[in-house]
């Protein structure tokens, strides 16, 4: 096999230095103690030992001896000719004179150090059972792989071999993986569910799907008929019978692995695998798609309960406006009653007479009770509404009780018990509901369960327990084990051996002690320190005051940052390079920065991974519009062009465009973008920021959710997304709805694949909570949300006794440090967890913030987060600069946004996937477009302050800091698009800059 799974960056720096080695590396693999001196002196001659320390130190940072063992950065010879005392370096190409010396020399080398060949024994067997055993256990790419098998030579003292021999070895162990997983599971199933398994895959006469493709559809519609039809689905998996077959010796990202072709290949693609993967690929399939099919239905029930209990109180204020009236005159007429009661003119025997007088006994019989019929109290939830609605809970819910079996942790017993009851009674005429655990009825339902004469409805009660298990599901103190999402997080922690053996790698990826105490003493130096900062800054901070309320609370005032006026200079400079950016088509951007980084390779075919047809970029570019802007295929179809017929697009689009593939191709934009020189003027990466966009959803699906803030009437998705310091999008994911950020601002941070590591997350205030300061404090990151009102915020202390100044009143609360002591170790595992990938982050933030009452480890997190949260608010509240520059962060990610909406311009920016996958691809790869057109922005705005430095324009470093490459008035995104890349810019050279001279003209045209 080839090595093409290889990014051309990989193969260029495999063995070969790639520019100049850090002052850090430098002293890492450069230095010579001196055992090397002492070796190195044994040469003759300045140039020879200077050339063997150069072999060395390159055996040691690269794993290899070069062909042309001085062809290295001049920074390396001179940091080593230092430490040599050689004064004139230039002597060093004698030492390729003797062809012979710099071959002995790495012999000497090899033997003194230990370094090995690739191929000698037991090393290279231990090398590949290392990598066969991390391939069987591991879900990382090839090219992955590829990087931390050359780290593991490197360590190892190996030295590396060709860069295609690497390659056929990891493609070899990894056919070798598929083939054993292919074989196990292909055995497990007896002949009779080979049978059913191989009927998934056959295309019936007058049938339009064959059932594999039935079962692959999710449900779009939240209904009882939906629900009903996913519990049928989940019965036709289950009946497969592979849930009972024993697949302990496969690890579960092989199912993922495997699964993935059955979940978006044909059923004829299928069908043509050979017979042991064809029935391997189906059974990890069925394997998966019962989690999915158990998912799938819970998503059903948690919408369709909600819409009910929405519709009963919908329902019960439109009968109340109905009946306002006759509560209206009702309550009139009891007026007249009561003035002549509290009339202190009428005697008290008088009293009966005088309202006789103005009303029969009748008419203020009838007006009690119409009041008593109509009057609501305060806590009135509309249940006698809730409960007409029992014929369409009876739809779906007796299949719901026999086929989902809800687990459940302490917190969820109540509840798991009462559904058990529900089930016991299920299917009975006349059930005896005094057994019913009524320990799970609040007051708002105990008048409706129990009436009184001690009788408890059934209705009642059933929909009180529904209301209760959603709420339990939603904060996982109940789960299905076998599902994915609404599984039980906790089950996913490291636990037992796995933790004990992971606990010291953990703390020292996370640099935390193991024992408490250690950090606790630097926190607590940390915010003493901050405290005596900011209150000492504080009478010269004419942005902060503090303010006494009636009660003696103090709080902190905190002034709007002031728009600040851009210099005269920034204003001539962003005018000026904006008026060189050429005006092109976006079509031709797209083609362009493929051109210069390539990142349309990485969409490679679903199954064959090696298929080519001719101008596949066209194509991909075309794909790459049509779901970016949002227009559909149609627009982009040429009938004489091969590589855009409806055919090929459609071929295109199934087989290349995938949320991995569309990942991948973006982690090249992010990292060719690091590279370009202007960038280091906007930061170095190490500083995100993440916010939302919101997309309606005109169409039935389940991955919506309602916001009338947001979406009108109908319902919608959010984009949440990570915008790094350089301008580019990180990473992305689709949520339902408008979910609260905390629940998935960590995930962009943990699972983003670019080169990027920011170690600082700016948000707004939605994204604020204890918890999550103490994850991200835990995690090595710094939680830094924008905050409406600082002032309000909590301050928190841990020494009683310290003594604050003028912020001594504002820190009132002490953290109970006793409790982060008590569960350090928990917390430390939860940390290790996230950061291995046992569990997601939004799973774990569900159940860490389950309401009113957290779980233990969660209170202990929260503790420590009061910590951090208050050392972030110190800072926050004494340095101007810093607010200002959280702010302008936000502000980019803002600005980002606005450039995503031009280009997503089709269908009124609507989505109409039906599929949460559909949705996440086609936002996928409008970020992606989006990294595309800031990537070429950034590109020409290089080029353009190159030519204004070259032509003796003075620019300040501050004014290219301001620079944005966010404008897009110079490339357009409309109309008929053409395919066709100038010869002379499909080598990766730039197109030359606009002539200003010709700009008066340009925007003349009507097309610009």
């Amino acid at each position: 096999m080839s090595s093409r799974f290889l990014t051309s960056e990989q193969q260029h720096s495999y063995g070969h230095y790639v520019g100049e080695p850090t002052s850090i590396q430098l002293a890492h693999y450069f230095y010579l103690d001196d055992a090397a001196k002492q070796l190195v002196q044994k040469c003759r001659g300045d140039y020879n030992r200077l050339g063997f320390a150069i072999q060395l130190c390159t055996a040691r940072f690269l794993g290899t001896f070069l062909i042309n063992p001085i062809n290295v950065p001049q920074g390396v010879v001179d940091y080593l000719a230092s430490q040599l005392e050689i004064k004139d370096v230039s002597c060093l190409p004698q030492y390729l004179l003797r062809s012979n010396t710099h071959w002995e020399h790495t012999l000497v080398i090899k033997k003194y150090y230990g370094y090995r060949d690739f191929s000698e024994q037991p090393g290279h067997w231990r090398l590949v059972r290392w990598l066969y055993q991390r391939t069987w256990i591991g879900g990382e790419s090839p090219s992955m792989m590829f990087d931390l098998i050359t780290a593991r030579l490197v360590e190892q003292k190996i030295l590396l071999p060709g860069v295609t021999v690497l390659s056929r070895l990891i493609s070899a162990v990894r056919e070798r993986v598929a083939n054993r997983t292919w074989k196990i599971l292909s055995k497990l199933p007896n002949k009779k569910q080979i049978e059913n398994l191989e009927a998934l895959i056959i295309v019936e006469e007058k049938v339009r799907f064959t059932p594999l493709e039935q079962l692959r559809k999710s449900p779009t519609r939240k209904s009882g008929p939906s629900l009903v039809n996913a519990l049928n689905r989940l019965m036709i998996i289950r009946a497969l019978g592979i849930n009972q077959l024993d697949v302990g010796k496969i690890p579960p990202i092989r199912f993922k692995a495997l699964s993935k072709a059955a979940f978006t290949l044909r059923a004829q693609a299928i069908a043509r695998m050979s017979t042991e993967r064809r029935i391997a690929t189906l059974v990890a399939w069925v394997y998966v798609m019962e989690a999915t099919a158990i998912d799938d239905a819970l998503d059903v029930l948690n919408l369709l309960v909600k819409d009910i209990l929405a519709k009963s109180q919908i329902d019960g204020k439109k009968n109340r406006l109905r009946t306002l009236k006759d509560l209206d005159a009702a309550a009139l007429q009891l007026a007249i009653a009561c003035r002549i009661l509290l009339n202190p003119a009428t005697e008290d025997i008088q009293v009966r007479e005088e309202v006789w007088r103005q009303l029969t006994p009748e008419e203020l019989s009838s007006a009690i009770d119409d009041v008593e019929d109509i009057a609501r109290p305060p806590e009135d939830n509309y249940y006698d509404e809730l409960l007409k609605q029992w014929r369409s809970v009876r739809r779906f819910l007796p299949k719901l009780l026999s086929i989902i079996d809800f687990e459940g942790n302490q917190a969820g017993q109540k509840v798991l018990k009462a559904w058990q009851f529900l089930q016991s009674i299920e299917g009975k005429r006349n059930p005896l509901m005094d057994t019913a655990p009524l320990n799970i009825v609040d007051k708002k339902w105990a008048v409706w369960v129990v009436d009184t004469n001690g009788n408890i409805d059934r209705r009642a009660y059933t929909f009180c327990v529904l209301g209760q298990l959603l709420e339990a599901l939603r904060r996982r103190d109940l789960f299905v084990s076998k599902g994915e999402r609404w599984s039980n997080p906790r089950a996913k922690l490291l636990k037992g051996d796995a933790w004990e053996s992971a606990r010291t790698s953990v703390c020292r990826t996370l640099e935390l002690n193991s024992k408490p105490e250690p950090e606790l003493k630097v926190l607590h130096e940390q915010l003493n320190q901050a405290y005596t900062k900011t209150a000492k800054n504080l009478p010269q901070n004419s942005e902060v005051r503090i303010e006494v309320d009636k009660k003696g609370k103090e709080s902190l005032t905190i002034s709007n940052l002031d728009k600040l006026d851009a210099p005269e200079s920034y204003l001539k400079l962003r005018d000026k390079v904006e008026s060189l950016l050429p005006q092109v088509d976006l079509p031709e951007v797209l083609l362009e920065i493929n051109a210069k980084t390539g990142f349309m390779n990485e969409f490679t075919h679903l199954n064959e991974t090696f298929a080519k047809v001719k101008d596949l970029s066209t194509s991909i570019c075309a794909v790459l519009i049509a779901q970016g802007c949002n227009i559909g295929l149609s627009p982009l179809v040429r009938k004489r062009i091969p590589a855009l017929t409806r055919g090929r697009l459609s071929w295109v689009e199934q087989n290349y465009f995938r949320p991995d593939t569309v990942t991948k191709a973006n982690a090249r934009l992010v990292d060719a973008q690091t590279k370009i020189p202007i960038v280091k003027s906007w930061g170095g990466g190490e500083v995100a920021s993440a916010d939302g966009m919101r997309f309606v959803v005109p169409v039935q699906t389940l991955n919506a959710g309602a916001n009338s803030k947001y979406f009108n009437r109908g319902r919608g998705v959010t984009y949440y997304n990570y915008t790094s310091n350089q301008f580019t999008g990180f990473h992305g994911l689709v949520v339902p709805g408008t979910l609260r950020d905390s629940l998935v601002v960590l995930v962009g941070l943990l699972e983003q694949q670019t080169s990027l590591r920011p170690k600082e997350l700016m948000t707004d205030t939605s994204g604020y909570s204890d918890v999550i300061f103490g994850l991200f404090w835990l995690l090595g990151y710094q939680f830094s949300p924008r905050l409406a009102d600082a002032g309000s915020a909590r301050f928190w202390r841990l020494d009683s006794q310290a003594d604050y100044g003028l912020l001594d009143n504002l820190a009132r609360q002490t953290v109970k440090t006793e409790l982060i002591e008590q569960n350090w170790d928990d917390m430390l595992r939860v940390a290790g967890s996230l950061k291995l990938g046992t569990v997601s982050a939004t799973e774990i933030m569900r159940a860490l913030q389950r309401g009113k009452k957290p779980s233990t480890i969660a209170k202990a997190i929260g503790e420590l987060g009061k910590i951090t949260k208050t050392l972030y608010l110190l800072n926050y509240v004494d340095d101007e600069a810093y607010r200002r520059r959280i702010l302008t962060q936000l502000n980019r990610g803002e600005s980002r946004h606005s450039l995503a909406r031009a280009i997503f311009y089709g269908r009124r920016g609507e989505i109409r996937e039906r599929y949460r996958e559909g949705q996440e691809e086609q936002l996928g790869t409008l970020g992606l477009v989006t990294n595309v057109l800031v990537l070429w922005n950034t590109y020409y705005m290089n080029a353009a302050i190159n030519q204004l430095e070259e032509g003796g324009w003075e620019i300040k470093e501050e004014d290219k800091a301001r620079l944005s490459p966010l404008s897009h008035s110079h490339i357009n995104m409309l109309g008929r698009y053409q395919f066709n890349l100038p010869e002379d810019l499909k080598d990766g050279t730039l197109r030359p800059l606009r002539d200003i001279e010709t700009i008066d003209e340009l925007a003349d045209l009507d097309f610009w």
